[in-house]
């Protein structure tokens, strides 16, 4: 089975990530279906697009929008499945609904993305625990190097867990410049990660 342009995909796990293990029992966070929080972005390939060359491959893992498998309700206020949603928890998507994929063991970020880790606050007087529009690059396209320190346009960054890490994904043409290190960078990662 195979779609003309576009990747058929599943979701690795359930559709939403919303719950939590605390001793042993599952605890629920979330129990909204609109939420883009809580959507699971994780997805492994089933088949590739017939009309089209792809450096994917089937059984790949893949980072996903976070409207491909959420379900939302009409005006009427019936559940319903997102416009990907196909038939028996598959799903089609594009290859610009697709920010990242993992093959052989190892994270590559699709054209046109970069994947950065933020890094720790050293302004004791800020009560954030990050600094802003920073951070170093995890997953390149190629346009920066894996473990450049970047700075970002504001707005233009998007949270993504991927592997137990926090990461942003930014469009790599919000990359605005590289830094020098100074030794003081630490990478930040929430424990609620």
């Amino acid at each position: 089975m195979k779609a003309l342009n576009s990747y058929i995909i599943k979701p690795k796990g359930e559709r939403y990530n919303n719950s939590v293990s605390v001793d042993g029992k599952s605890l629920i966070v979330n129990t909204e279906v609109f939420n883009h929080l809580h959507v699971n972005r994780e997805a492994e390939i089933i088949a590739l697009p017939a009309n089209e060359e792809s450096e994917l491959k089937v059984g790949d893992t893949i980072i996903v929008h976070h409207n491909v498998f959420r379900r939302w309700h009409d005006v009427k206020g019936r559940e319903r499945n997102s416009k990907s949603y196909f038939k028996d928890d598959k799903y089609f998507v594009t290859k610009d609904q697709i920010f990242s994929f993992k093959t052989n063991g190892k994270w590559k970020s699709m054209k046109g993305f970069c994947f950065v880790k933020p890094i720790k606050s050293i302004d004791e007087f800020d009560e954030s625990k990050e600094r802003p529009l920073m951070g170093i690059v995890k997953q390149s396209d190629g346009t920066v190097n894996v473990g450049d320190l970047v700075g970002f346009r504001p707005s233009s960054q998007y949270e993504f867990i991927i592997d137990g890490e926090r990461l942003y994904r930014v469009f790599s043409h919000f990359i605005t410049i590289k830094y020098e290190y100074q030794g003081d960078e630490e990478e930040y990662n929430p424990s609620w990660t």
